[in-house]
């Protein structure tokens, strides 16, 4: 019989072979402490997200029986099924649209250069540059408080949320008091005052137009926005900072792979598809059984936990073939699990994809060599999320020494 132990260090560290055992001999596998069943085969993982009917969110997300009192709150988007969820999405959508996030493309790209140039100015003063912490992580920070409407002189404070919120997540949400919560506390406490504000005095961001979003005569609530601000910060920063890394590190150890997208800028956006299939920001989530089923013979009772593991079935032979495990950023990728699928298909996909598509096409107009030093990289331990706390940079180059300035095709003209 196989192993999963997402608590294992060295499952951590590469978790693949593990996932690779577990979809030949083990598809349904039965963990028993905490207490969880884990789907590894993409279809099966792909069917039961598409079946909130059976595979409930309302329990929450993770293995832990009362994941959603340990948090201490109300339960957010993401832990709703239909119809509630579906009402709430309509609304939330009513705001967050494709349309307001095509329009933070050109802000977006003046970041990432100040980015770029920052971290040039670190390595001609000899310093080390951190692609995770210098690049990919500031990016969404920035970009979410934007949207949310956060003066400039306030946006320091989102990255202990998101601190705090990672290490509640890591920690098996077992942290009660003390800084974690006092920061998540905060959090609550300050976008409170902004929905307070934006109801009375509305201004040009998305707050104040989910304050005013409105369909059938229903409207949102305040905990209803607060619960989106909620998600979009836990769920929206390290997951998008980790797909520009992720890619980064990925084409890094495929030199030819990256030769070809830096000669054709035009494949990022397929590539950001591979390489979230690859190495998925979010690695595993859980369901909930409202009944029981039986898959591959054997029967999951109700009321169990389930983990999808995405991690594994995204790298499922049987869907994408025997070169499943090997980055192809041409690969025709009809269907994948990087942002899950079904009712709650990421809502911030749009604006992942943006930035990060952003973030590589500066980042290889100037330095197309960039890489990473794996060996001195050091990964945040998780039994759900799979992302980086350092990745040393490589071959950033100071001005004038070699770095090439080309403006990426078709944009900015």
């Amino acid at each position: 019989m196989s192993t999963y132990d997402p608590f294992d260090p060295s499952f951590q560290a590469d978790p693949y072979p593990a996932y690779r055992r577990l979809r030949d001999d083990d598809p349904v596998h039965r963990h028993d402490d905490p207490p969880f069943w884990a789907l590894s085969r993409f279809a099966d993982v792909w069917a039961a997200v598409r079946d909130p009917a059976t595979f409930s969110s309302a329990q929450g997300l993770t293995f832990y029986p009362d994941e959603i009192g340990m948090l201490g709150l109300a339960p957010t988007m993401v832990m709703l099924d239909p119809p509630r969820h579906t009402r709430l999405r309509r609304l939330i959508s009513h705001g967050f649209t494709p349309r307001r996030i095509s329009a933070l493309e050109d802000l977006l790209r003046e970041f990432v250069r100040g980015r770029l140039d920052a971290m040039e100015r670190k390595a001609a003063d000899g310093e080390p540059v951190d692609l995770h912490r210098d690049f990919s992580s500031p990016l969404p920070t920035f970009a979410l408080a934007h949207l949310l409407g956060v003066p400039a002189a306030d946006r320091a404070r989102f990255d202990p949320w998101v601190t705090a919120l990672t290490t509640l997540q890591d920690d098996g949400f077992t942290i009660r008091e003390g800084g974690a919560v006092e920061a998540v506390a905060e959090m609550f406490a300050y976008f409170s005052d902004v929905v307070a504000a934006r109801r009375t005095d509305p201004v040009d961001d998305l707050i104040s137009t989910l304050t005013r979003a409105e369909i059938d005569g229903e409207r949102l609530t305040d905990w209803d926005i607060l619960g989106f601000c909620f998600v979009m910060v836990a769920g929206g920063n390290d997951t998008t900072g980790n797909l520009i890394s992720h890619g980064v590190a990925l084409l890094d150890g495929h030199h030819a792979q990256r030769e070809k997208l830096v000669a054709d800028p035009s494949l990022i956006p397929n590539a950001l598809l591979e390489f979230l299939r690859l190495e998925g920001s979010v690695q595993a989530l859980a369901r909930t059984t409202t009944r029981p089923v039986t898959l591959h013979g054997i029967e999951i009772p109700a009321g169990e936990k389930v983990m999808m593991v995405y991690g594994a079935a995204n790298r499922d032979e049987r869907e994408f073939g025997p070169t499943a495990g090997t980055l192809d950023i041409s690969r025709e990728i009809p269907r994948h699990l990087g942002f899950a699928t079904g009712v709650h298909f990421c809502i911030g996909s749009h604006l992942a994809k943006l930035q990060a598509r952003i973030a590589l096409e500066e980042l290889y107009a100037r330095h197309p060599h960039a890489g990473v030093d794996l060996g001195n990289a050091k990964r945040i331990s998780s039994p759900f999320t799979r992302g980086w706390a350092t990745l040393p940079a490589t071959h950033i180059q100071p001005p004038n020494e070699g770095t090439v300035h080309r403006v990426p095709a078709d944009r900015d003209q």
